[in-house]
């Protein structure tokens, strides 16, 4: 790690009242921030979608520290000119290299500073294939009129669009001016103007400091609604009510969370709704959060999403991981703040029932893991942060807090996460950072409550501790138990209560069952409540994984539609890895992987391209 050096401490302290940061070491970026460090960008760039590229100019104000040289990180990046400055002054032109390319890390670009200099403007181009890119052909999109673009940066693929210091370690605010072509609108995450005339040309400004991860750009057909005084929901037309009222109770959740853990810091909170080939559920880019379409159930009953992606705006975009080892940090901290979200919100019954089934979701995927990969304090040298994103840092790192809050009580618990928050306001931390203002502020205090929680075994040791936490919910026993009935043949299916049930109630009583099923039995459930061609993304994609698992073929075309038309890397991992345990399956997988990666995001081509060995 590198300790913040005393000329950089003074240099910050003298200009803003904040804090300075800690530069830790990141195993996932090349640049020298303990030597340059960057404070602010200015992007000026214009959207071709005829060449997928983006292409203009990236400005750097930095701090000086030591050395003569400013490091980047870039991936697939032309660079044309680039350019140093003095802090006042006019640009000239200065050297650079660009280092070899690594398959994870992309390239470092090495720019000379002369003495003086505290700018960079670096000229470039992106690639039509960056990583963090995606351009959508018309037919691709709700509308089917208009092209698309949208960018994502975590973890990290923003240096395949912008050159800059790609570590969450270090927090910048930034401008930008963006063309595009006529017609379509331009967003980002920053201060957006849902009234600005679609003249090709958008100006945007983001004045609290964020990691680099979470500079965003989407540029389509674009519309506004607005959903309360400091929320909104950006789409398509032909998704834009529907939407609209699925999101309506944001600014409730908002309330919610202020009344727990401080002010929301960020002005406006609005959602932006994106074609269905974005490889996540949401992305909590911050003032403007990126949401999958297949969360639109019409019901409600998957907008915990957006409760998770609200959550970052306290844990993870007002107090980031400083490296992606710390990922549980933010990931951890938000699935539990969403739980208190929904509970206040939709009540405690439903909080328990989400509780319930991420706790599964956790004990599967851990019998897949490796121990090191079941560790919340990862080592991630020399791998993929994307490719080593688990349930783990989720639902691990939520049972964590969860065992905290038992031990101490909730409203002590719900104090301490108000000054955690607050005292590490727009600041990126690390595991130890916070175990220290944990003892500190939590269990030194109470050594009786603190010898409750194993606190080595939670952070640093493989699997559950023994006392962990384990979610339970009534109604899913009573949906078990109606699962058994069935199973034994005392009821038919018919006559199983499926209409009075939410969602989470469907959803286990479909994971209750045997993984083996004879295919009668999936003939009488399919008949008995349409799950072939059920609306609901969660419910679909349960049935579809049992249906590859019982070779039930009357499901078969819509798996191959659902596999075509959905991105999201939630969806496509389990159906695939399902699909290529049998040589059918494969042959199967294989055909319809041909057809449909040319519209999967570049980070859901690399997920399936490593199950099928491409």
């Amino acid at each position: 790690m590198y300790a913040l050096l005393p000329a950089l401490a003074a240099l910050l302290l003298a200009g803003c009242h904040n804090r300075p940061p800690v530069i830790a070491g990141d195993y996932h970026s090349y640049s020298n921030p303990h030597q340059a460090l960057v404070r602010h960008l200015e992007l000026d760039l214009e959207a071709d979608f005829a060449g997928k590229v983006l292409k203009g100019a990236a400005a750097l104000d930095l701090v000086r520290v030591a050395g003569d040289k400013l490091v980047l990180d870039t991936r697939d990046l032309k660079i044309n000119k680039v350019e140093a400055a003095p802090e006042t002054g006019a640009f000239s032109e200065t050297g650079f290299e660009i280092g070899p390319a690594d398959p994870i890390l992309g390239s470092p670009l090495s720019i000379e500073l002369p003495p003086a200099a505290r700018r960079v403007r670096i000229r470039y181009s992106t690639s039509p294939g960056a990583s963090g890119l995606q351009w959508l052909e018309p037919r691709q999109t709700a509308g089917r009129e208009s092209p698309f673009l949208f960018t994502q940066s975590q973890a990290i693929h923003a240096r395949s669009w912008i050159p800059l210091q790609d570590t969450p370690g270090v927090r910048i605010t930034y401008t930008a001016q963006v063309r595009t072509p006529a017609g379509l609108r331009a967003v980002m995450s920053a201060e957006n103007d849902p009234a600005a005339p679609r003249n090709g040309s958008y100006s945007f400004r983001m004045p609290q400091a964020i990691p680099s991860y979470l500079i965003a750009l989407a540029v389509g057909d674009l519309e506004f609604r607005s959903l309360g005084r400091r929320t909104g929901v950006y789409a398509e037309t032909p998704v834009l009510e529907r939407a609209a009222r699925e999101f309506e109770d944001t600014e409730k959740m908002i309330d919610a969370v202020e009344g727990m853990y401080g002010p929301y810091r960020w002005g406006r909170y609005d959602l932006l709704v994106l074609p269905p080939s974005f490889p996540y559920g949401g992305m909590e880019n911050p003032r403007l959060t990126f949401a999958t379409p297949t969360i639109l159930a019409g019901d409600k009953s998957l907008v915990n999403l957006v409760a998770h992606e609200l959550a970052h705006s306290w844990s993870g975009n007002l107090v980031t991981n400083a490296t992606w080892s710390d990922f549980w940090l933010n990931e951890g901290f938000t699935v539990y703040l969403e739980r208190r979200i929904v509970e206040k919100v939709y009540g405690p019954r439903m909080a328990a029932m989400e509780a319930v089934l991420g706790y599964q979701d956790l004990l599967r995927e851990m019998e897949k893991l490796e121990d090191r990969d079941e560790i919340l304090h990862i080592d991630l040298k020399g791998r993929d942060p994307d490719a080593n994103v688990t349930q783990v840092p989720y639902e691990k790192g939520a049972l964590f807090l969860q065992d905290l809050e038992r031990a101490f009580g909730r409203e002590r618990f719900d104090a301490f996460l108000r000054g955690y928050f607050g005292h590490f306001a727009f600041q990126s931390v690390t595991t130890e950072q916070f175990l220290a203002y944990l003892r500190e502020n939590l269990l030194e205090p109470d050594r009786e409550r603190a010898a409750r929680v194993p606190l080595e075994e939670w952070i640093h040791r493989p699997g559950l501790p023994a006392g962990a936490p384990r979610p339970g919910s009534d109604a899913f026993e009573k949906v078990g138990a109606q699962a058994a009935r069935w199973l034994k043949g005392e009821i038919p299916a018919g006559e199983l209560p499926v209409e009075s049930w939410s969602t989470y109630e469907r959803l286990h009583f479909l994971r209750a069952l045997p993984e083996k099923l004879q295919r009668e039995k999936m003939r009488q459930l399919d008949r008995a409540f349409a799950l072939t061609r059920a609306g609901n993304s969660e419910i679909l994609q349960q049935w579809l994984l049992m249906s590859i698992r019982n070779g039930y073929e009357p499901a078969f075309r819509r798996l191959e539609e659902f596999l075509g038309s959905v991105g999201r890397r939630k969806y496509l991992k389990p159906l695939y890895e399902e699909l290529v345990k049998t040589p059918a399956g494969r042959s199967r997988a294989e055909r319809v992987y041909g057809q449909a990666r040319s519209g999967y995001h570049p980070i859901a081509q690399a997920s399936v391209d490593a199950i099928l060995k491409r």
